[in-house]
């Protein structure tokens, strides 16, 4: 398997003594992770986004497997090097740094999933592939404003830059290419404290119903908060929220 390098994007002090890394989604970018950045270094940490192979200013790869984003994010260490204070994924991203903290549980001292994508069925796979070519074919800033008026301009404006900025080919293939899109095991066996701040399932939750109860219940390391209100892109339908329980998990993380 061949481990891409990542692109990065960088918020706060290099020096601060707290560390997070950010993972976007499918069809996104490091720079939708924008509002995250800047918060924690807001809050005196030293926040990087990287571009997942295949989107944004990463090389271009043969497969996106979970298991190839995966590698490339476990590669993805401080400057300076060590361990990731936090790593903060979401949805396939959520999905790719399970797989990571279960292959090397020194990557990161913490995890935070942002409606992660770790079990998704046939019907939503095919509506993730249909959406994800129509964003990066046919998806206009009007169209992504109109179905979230709750957005921040910039969000909108990225929202549509990362699709279009992205590889056809990746963003089809990161479906294609996980015929079982599966890594609920590697989360039962997850050790190191983990955060999952899911989506309201009144409004589109990826992280609910049965399998969310069966991780919960076989990981005492795992605990769950709903972002109420929220879609499965809870950093952007709330990001204020999402921001300050991301904080509060810092804070009440144990020792």
């Amino acid at each position: 398997m061949t481990t891409v390098t990542l692109p990065r994007l960088h918020w706060g002090n290099p020096e601060a003594s707290r560390r997070a890394l950010i993972i976007h989604g499918l069809g996104s970018s490091a720079h939708t992770c924008w509002f995250l950045g800047h918060g924690l270094a807001e809050a005196g940490w030293s926040a990087t986004a990287v571009d997942l192979r295949g989107h944004g200013y990463a090389p271009r790869a043969a497969t996106y497997r979970i298991a190839d984003f995966a590698t490339d994010v476990e590669a993805t260490t401080p400057v300076g090097g060590g361990s990731w204070d936090l790593v903060i994924g979401h949805s396939i991203g959520a999905a790719a740094a399970v797989v990571a903290a279960h292959s090397s549980p020194t990557w990161s001292r913490q995890v935070i999933l942002l409606d992660p994508a770790l079990l998704v069925d046939e019907q939503r796979k095919e509506r993730v592939r249909t959406g994800q070519l129509y964003g990066h074919d046919q998806l206009t800033e009007e169209e992504v404003a109109a179905e979230n008026p709750h957005w921040h301009p910039l969000d909108v404006e990225l929202r549509v830059w990362s699709h279009r900025t992205a590889s056809r080919f990746a963003v089809e293939h990161a479906v294609l290419d996980n015929p079982v899109w599966d890594v609920t095991e590697q989360a039962h066996q997850l050790q190191v404290d983990t955060v999952v701040l899911g989506g309201d399932p009144k409004v589109d939750a990826m992280f609910t119903g049965e399998h969310a109860e069966q991780i919960l219940e076989a990981n005492s390391h795992i605990r769950h908060v709903v972002i109420d209100g929220a879609g499965h892109s809870v950093h952007r339908d709330r990001p204020a929220e999402t921001l300050r329980e991301i904080l509060r998990a810092v804070t009440d993380a144990p020792a």
